[in-house]
């Protein structure tokens, strides 16, 4: 099964372009793929999803920080706390049952999917008084305490949802930064890639450490993943946002449904 490159190859690229498109969603998308194309336990799955969504993410990041987009120090803390916080959901993992993992992946995929069928972060959803404020003119944040403890927050969050299931972290740091930060859409999706990249290192070092990892499988869903988000990447300018955005989103529901037909199916 693990050297069949074609079949992981050709789901990594479709991954990695769906990240290129939509900026986020990869990650959401790579475990329901393995589960029910392949019909891998979502245990197995997950440490694969990661690696892809990893390396993938660090790629993107290393283009964004090249345009200078990335804000470093608000990705150094919310990488730390979700470096610290990724073990424990590879701890939570090993001891949750298949069912219980995949009706929290079905419950993600529709709130995933609500969030993209809606026109995605705006300056208008954000708070009046956002805790995180960049001023007028300059590009770093003027950083406080109470922008200290959100960045916290929303990093340890990101690593509990990355270790538990695979999926990156970025449905939480986008959306919260935009909420809780006055920095531009561009800027908060290239600084959450570089979040999932620096998160997906403690994610897969615990998955390593406890035997769950299986590189032999992760590596041509990695390799396509890559491929797909170069592709993506020529394409993302020319696309509608918000068809690409609701796109997804449709698929997204029909993989919640496939997946809780599947668990329901195993009971």
């Amino acid at each position: 099964m693990f050297a069949d490159w074609g079949p992981l190859g050709g789901l990594g690229l479709l991954v990695g372009a769906v990240l290129a498109l939509t900026g986020a969603g990869g990650g959401a998308l790579a475990v329901p793929l393995l589960v029910l194309a392949l019909g891998w336990s979502i245990h197995l799955a997950a440490p694969v999803a990661l690696v892809a969504v990893g390396l993938s993410s660090l790629l993107g990041a290393a283009f964004a920080l090249r345009e200078g987009i990335v804000r470093y120090r608000a990705a150094g803390v919310l990488g730390a706390a979700g470096m610290v916080a990724a073990p424990l959901g590879v701890a939570l993992a090993q001891r949750l049952p298949q069912g219980v993992l995949l009706l929290a992946f079905v419950l993600f995929m529709l709130f995933t999917a609500r969030r993209m069928w809606r026109d995605g972060p705006t300056a208008a959803g954000r708070d009046q008084a956002p805790a995180c404020v960049r001023p007028e003119g300059e590009q770093r944040l003027h950083w406080t305490r109470p922008c200290l403890w959100v960045m916290l927050r929303v990093g340890a969050l990101a690593g509990v949802l990355s270790g538990l299931l695979g999926i990156g972290g970025g449905f939480v740091i986008v959306p919260a930064l935009d909420r809780h930060s006055n920095l531009d859409l561009r800027s908060i999706q290239a600084t959450s890639l570089a979040v999932i990249a620096l998160v997906s290192v403690s994610g897969l070092t615990a998955a390593w450490w406890s035997g769950q990892l299986q590189p032999a499988a992760a590596a041509p869903f990695a390799v396509g993943a890559v491929v797909g988000l170069l592709l993506g990447r020529r394409w993302a300018m020319r696309l509608s946002t918000r068809a690409l955005r609701r796109g997804f989103a449709v698929v997204a529901v029909v993989v919640a449904v496939m997946l809780l037909l599947r668990t329901l199916s195993h009971l």
